[in-house]
């Protein structure tokens, strides 16, 4: 990725950094889950400031980010980190927190 690619980047508290493409915030916002579009904020806050951190109970390499907006909402940040950085999955709000091992917690 170049980066005039580059839509935005952010250091977890996982300590990786995550690296977003325009291209990639595109399939995300038009195609996965046109309700993110104009959220890039609210992903930058959940990545960096989340309330929960879970890994994936199918992919070691794989991290849900939670963050509180309201009663039995939240927003939900899917990453993937490789070798210290990683990158975005896919973004969405939802209404329940998945199983897996709490990684970090505020």
């Amino acid at each position: 990725m170049t980066n005039d690619d580059l839509f935005f980047q952010v250091l977890t508290p996982l300590n990786c950094t995550i690296r977003v493409s325009i291209t990639y915030w595109e399939i995300i916002t038009q195609i996965k889950h046109p309700i993110m579009q104009e959220q890039e904020k609210l992903v930058q806050e959940t990545l960096t400031q989340p309330d929960e951190i879970r890994r994936s109970r199918s992919d070691p390499n794989v991290y849900l980010f939670y963050k509180f907006q309201r009663p039995k909402r939240w927003l939900c940040a899917i990453i993937r980190k490789l070798n210290g950085d990683g990158f975005l999955i896919t973004a969405y709000p939802t209404d329940a927190i998945k199983e897996g091992e709490i990684q970090w917690q505020k």
